[in-house]
């Protein structure tokens, strides 16, 4: 069967959805993901306020403008989703994909005094001086102006570890952003651990990880494929995803 673009990328949104509840990396009935669908990605798809992931549908997906400000009145728009992912599309159109969740192990790195994910295996190398830090949480991001801040932390950057709230990746199609966020929680989730035996780490020297990481960065077929599998899974388990 034959879609749209737009049509491709709410199915391929709507089952993103579906997979982080399926791994348990939701957050109640918050959090969101967004995907742009224009050229210049003003327009964008996004999660409607408060529908748990694992319910979410290609229909359920709402088609914003970011330069349409009433959108903030909308009682189906979350309020922190229209302050971080409006700003997001409206300033940085390269950004075509932008995931945030609190996911355990990535939000227990971003509560470190220093939270930097160091590289101690394969996994963590792949963002060895590649995730920008925020250490000023402040409370829910629901003003633009704080939308604007953080556009400016992810501007040179396609992930943001979000100090004290949990992460956000973006990226330039939905697989890619979808195993960069699996990739980066399986990250924190290895280095938690190693630092829970209380044994002192073996870190990568910084040319085995800058080495890793670009080698990370030559694979993004790996990355959509993997996403290709888990949205197989998906559909096979529940075709209502398509609907």
């Amino acid at each position: 069967m034959s879609f749209s673009n737009e049509e491709q990328i709410r199915i391929d949104l709507a089952a993103s959805f579906r997979i982080f509840a399926h791994l348990g990396m939701h957050e109640a009935v918050a959090n969101h993901f967004s995907a742009a669908v224009s050229e210049d990605g003003k327009k964008f798809l996004i999660n409607p306020k408060w529908k748990h992931f694992s319910r979410i549908r290609a229909s359920d997906l709402l088609l914003l403008d970011a330069d349409d400000p009433s959108t903030a009145e909308r009682p189906d728009v979350d309020a922190t989703a229209w302050s971080i992912h409006g700003q997001l599309h409206q300033k940085l159109p390269h950004v075509r994909v932008a995931m945030h969740l609190h996911p355990v192990y990535a939000t227990a790195v971003s509560t470190m005094k220093d939270p930097r994910i160091l590289p101690v295996d394969q996994n963590t190398a792949r963002y060895f001086n590649r995730v920008s830090v925020d250490t000023m949480f402040g409370g829910m991001a629901d003003s633009v102006e704080e939308g604007e801040r953080l556009c400016g932390l992810l501007e040179n950057n396609s992930r943001l570890l979000m100090g004290n709230h949990g992460v956000m990746v973006t990226g330039t199609d939905i697989g890619v952003a979808f195993d960069d966020m699996w990739t980066l929680e399986r990250a924190c989730q290895i280095f938690v651990t190693a630092l829970s035996t209380g044994q002192p780490l073996n870190v990568l020297s910084d040319e085995v990880a800058e080495k890793t990481a670009r080698d990370w960065e030559k694979i993004e077929d790996f990355s959509r494929q993997h996403f290709e599998e888990m949205k197989t899974l998906m559909i096979q388990q529940d075709p209502s995803v398509l609907d």
